[in-house]
């Protein structure tokens, strides 16, 4: 299995029979390189999205539009980029699973905003569970702490955590730390969400001091973390 970072909260994920990308931010993010594009979207085969804000919808339209590629996302979000001329789009909810060859992708619940870059309703913000290749992944989406991520761990008990921990507008390094210790068992914790501007925390230096017995690895923009 490979984790690729794109910047912010941008990710491909190679699961199994299927490569998988997420929130990809990439026109206009300070730290994605502009003529890297190609790179970010090689070889996938759904595009999935935690809620409807510009910096998470990102790309996702040119490039399903150009791939043919799905988008899975919140019903509402769904509806809205189909207003947007992408054609295969399947809203799911909170709760819901699809399964995508070997691979299954969970929504769950998340604690922030959501509406899209027009100003439109985009239903509600949302986290994924991703499983495959005996692995379980949370990615946290946009959120705070909440008591939520215990039902998550007793449900799917993630080995991998990719946790939005810039502060500012999601948990911060010491609340997401606190999170990690207090609801999960990552054997792996992949900070995002951070780096990108300059509000956001620019080092996970916090986390790892916090957590001195998890595999934290910072990542590298459009380099493979293997797992």
């Amino acid at each position: 299995m490979k984790i690729t970072w794109l910047g912010h909260s941008g990710f491909k994920i190679e699961i199994a029979d299927q490569c998988l990308l997420i929130d990809p931010f990439l026109t206009g993010s300070p730290v994605f390189p502009q003529d890297r594009k190609a790179e970010a979207s090689e070889g996938v085969t759904a595009i999935f999205l935690s809620h409807g804000h510009g910096d998470h919808v990102g790309d996702a339209i040119d490039i399903a539009k150009e791939k043919s590629l799905p988008i899975y996302t919140m019903v509402e979000l769904a509806g809205w980029l189909n207003g947007q001329g992408v054609d295969n789009t399947t809203g799911f909810n909170k709760g819901g699973t699809v399964t995508l060859g070997g691979a299954s992708v969970t929504m769950v619940n998340a604690t922030h905003s959501s509406s899209t870059p027009d100003g439109s309703y985009a239903g509600s913000e949302a986290g994924f569970i991703i499983e495959g290749d005996g692995h379980s992944i949370y990615f946290s989406g946009d959120t705070d702490v909440m008591a939520d991520m215990k039902i998550f761990n007793d449900l799917h008990q993630p080995d991998i955590g990719i946790l939005a921990c810039g502060g500012h507008y999601t948990m911060d390094m010491r609340r997401a730390a606190y999170a990690a210790k207090t609801f999960f068992n990552f054997k792996t914790l992949i900070p995002c969400h951070y780096k990108t501007f300059p509000l956001l925390a620019q080092s996970a230096e916090e986390l790892l001091s916090a957590l001195p017995d998890t595999n934290i690895v910072e990542p590298e923009i459009l380099s493979p973390i293997e797992i």
